[in-house]
């Protein structure tokens, strides 16, 4: 019977190319306003850039100019020192959607799809209609390639516009220019310098710089000049294997017996365990992988939740460290406390991943706003969608009250604080394509949680230390008001010299007490004792500093010694126990009672400045 509706219909069908998908759909791809735009072509460029560097072993030197261009478009440049492009993959890395190197690989890393920067190409075409242009060059002594490309939609293929050879002085790197629409917002959470700036944490490795519109140029200067420890490929885990995926390499495999398919093909699958497998799923070793039916794939996939398998090794992974992001932490905020911590690696469906964050309290930041929450995948900051973040939920999870901080309603605390989560895997589970939020993965949420509790038992311990010198400090500003009253009655009354009362105010507070007296010699030379007592219930451990303009003899104990031109810094490494003191003597030749008076507060280097009476002290 004839169907000509059918037919008809049939006639209108046909495919479409990725570009033309994502032509209609770019909101998918990060590109829903004006202000998101500019970041999701700036993060994409800026990935690119520290993933070539990084995979090449060079510090990244990265800079970025936005300029205006009429009313409602800008122009972008990123420039950077990486590696470059060679001449036949430049218009197929820009022009190309799905074209890139780390879709198929198990290991970190910032981009995967290969979509972003073509995808920033496709934006920047459709809504200024101006081509690309790029310039990259591979090493001294090659030339450098420029190009002007635009994409085919229709074909998802690069169109060449112009392809030359040019002059650059640069050794090495890769240049973008585009202009889009898109616009420069300032002082938000979500802006090109707050991005940059929550790049620069996370990859203190790097250094980028920022010339905004205005004029205005922001550099953000690498804090430690060794690269991360580079990610290697791993192979797939048999616990996060699907069947269809499992069915798809049993079918396209070089491998023609099953028990070398199964340990070369996975890992953490050795002899034994490649045994064990095939015992469980009731299959012969030398089986065929292309013969295998969807039953015996069945078989073979619930054999590997029976069998211990080790965890995926971590070497695919490269985390930021601890002192890293506490460097990161303190060069870009100005704060009171620090801390951090790294959790051991865990696994969801066979992906392996770390935990890292840290928290910062205190110094200029707000006191009464929620907290500043700063969210990464793989090095990445995460600026939209916050709200329906794993990173976030865990936050809401905890209660903070119990560390130290108001959490009104039990949503987000508040107070002066910044808290740091970064997510590093092979596989991130971003809930879009645009790559703005973890998804809910219980493993993930655990691991965060777990690790916010490790820092936040750390900011409650500074919390209580310091609401307890506080206290101290209000109790001994009392004291030495009293006191010094008394003791000038008390002289005048007896007609005697006003007494030092040090020693009592140190017994009082429970503090340790400072003291320095100087003797003559007779022979025109001092001899100096320092008394350190301890009247607290801690031993404290410190450096004592001495900082004087003449050399010093017969030190007892000896102390380090630091040059400064014509003075001296004598150091001391000292420990005193509780209701005992030490005391360091020394002699100096030559010094005049005018020298003697004019000798430098003696400086305690370790200990809070409530806790010391007699001296300056310092924390470090």
């Amino acid at each position: 019977m004839d169907n000509p509706i059918a037919e008809e219909l049939a006639k209108n069908q046909k495919s479409i190319s990725v570009a033309e998908f994502f032509e209609k759909n770019r909101q998918i791809l990060g590109f829903d306003s004006a202000p998101r735009s500019l970041i999701t072509t700036v993060k994409e460029a800026v990935d690119n850039s520290l993933d070539a560097c990084e995979e090449s072993e060079i510090l990244p030197d990265i800079f970025l100019q936005i300029s205006r261009s009429g009313r409602d478009n800008v122009v972008i440049i990123v420039e950077d020192n990486g590696p470059g492009i060679v001449k036949e993959q430049i218009p197929k890395v820009f022009a190309k959607l799905l074209y890139g190197s780390r879709f198929h690989a198990l290991k970190q890393s910032r981009g995967q799809q290969g979509i972003g920067i073509s995808a920033s190409v496709l934006y920047s075409q459709l809504t200024s209609g101006h081509h690309t242009k790029i310039t990259s060059k591979i090493g001294h002594g090659k030339p450098a390639h420029y190009y002007e490309l635009m994409i085919n939609t229709s074909t998802n293929d690069p169109e060449i516009l112009r392809d030359d050879v040019v002059e650059w002085d640069r050794p090495h790197g890769t240049r973008i220019e585009m202009e889009m629409e898109a616009s420069y917002v300032k002082g938000r959470r979500q802006s090109i310098y707050e991005y940059l700036k929550a790049t620069a944490i996370v990859n203190p490795h790097a250094r980028i710089t920022l010339v905004e519109p205005d004029g205005n140029e922001f550099i953000f200067e690498r804090a430690t000049d060794k690269l991360p420890v580079p990610a290697k490929e791993i192979m797939p885990h048999p616990h996060g294997i699907e069947l269809g995926t499992l069915m798809k390499m049993l079918r396209y495999t070089q491998r023609q017996k099953l028990y070398p398919f199964l340990r070369y093909s996975f890992s953490k699958i050795g002899h034994l365990a490649a045994e064990e497998i095939c015992k469980s799923a009731g299959l012969d070793p030398d089986t065929g992988p292309h013969e295998m039916t969807r039953d015996q794939s069945r078989k073979l996939l619930d054999a590997f939740s029976k069998v211990k398998i080790m965890a995926p090794p971590t070497d695919c992974l490269s985390p930021i460290g601890e002192e890293l992001i506490y460097k990161g932490l303190e060069k870009e905020f100005s704060v009171d406390f620090i801390a951090t911590a790294t959790r051991s690696p865990s696994v969801f469906s066979g992906n392996p991943f770390i935990v890292e964050v840290g928290i910062a309290y205190g110094g200029q930041l707000q006191k009464d706003d929620r907290v500043d929450i700063m969210r990464f995948a793989n090095r990445v900051p995460l600026l939209y969608q916050q709200g329906g973040c794993v990173v976030t939920h865990a936050i809401e999870a905890i209660k903070w009250k119990q560390y130290g901080l108001n959490q009104p309603g039990g949503g987000l605390p508040t107070g002066p604080v910044v808290i740091l989560v970064h997510v590093a895997s092979t596989n991130v589970p971003f809930t879009s394509e645009s790559k703005d939020a973890v998804a809910d993965i219980p493993e993930i949420q655990a691991e965060i949680e777990l690790a916010l509790k490790e820092v936040s038992r750390k900011l409650n311990r500074y919390l209580n230390k310091r609401d307890h010198l506080k206290k101290r400090r209000e109790k001994e500003v009392i004291i030495t008001k009293v006191l010094p009253k008394m003791a000038v009655k008390l002289a005048q009354t007896l007609d005697r010299e006003v007494p030092d009362i040090n020693p009592v105010v140190a017994k009082i507070m429970g503090n340790l007490l400072v003291s320095r007296v100087a003797v003559s010699d007779g022979n025109g030379g001092i001899n100096i004792s320092i008394s350190i007592k301890n009247f607290s219930s801690k031993r404290h451990d410190m450096k004592l500093h001495e900082m004087i303009s003449f050399q010093i003899h017969d030190a007892s104990p000896q102390p380090k010694v630091i040059s400064m031109g014509n003075d001296y810094d004598y150091i001391w490494d000292l420990s005193v126990s509780p209701g005992s003191s030490k005391v360091v003597r020394y002699s100096v030749e030559n010094m005049s009672d005018k020298d003697l008076a004019g000798l430098a507060e003696l400086i305690v280097e370790g200990l809070d400045e409530e806790l010391v009476t007699g001296a300056k002290a310092i924390r470090g």
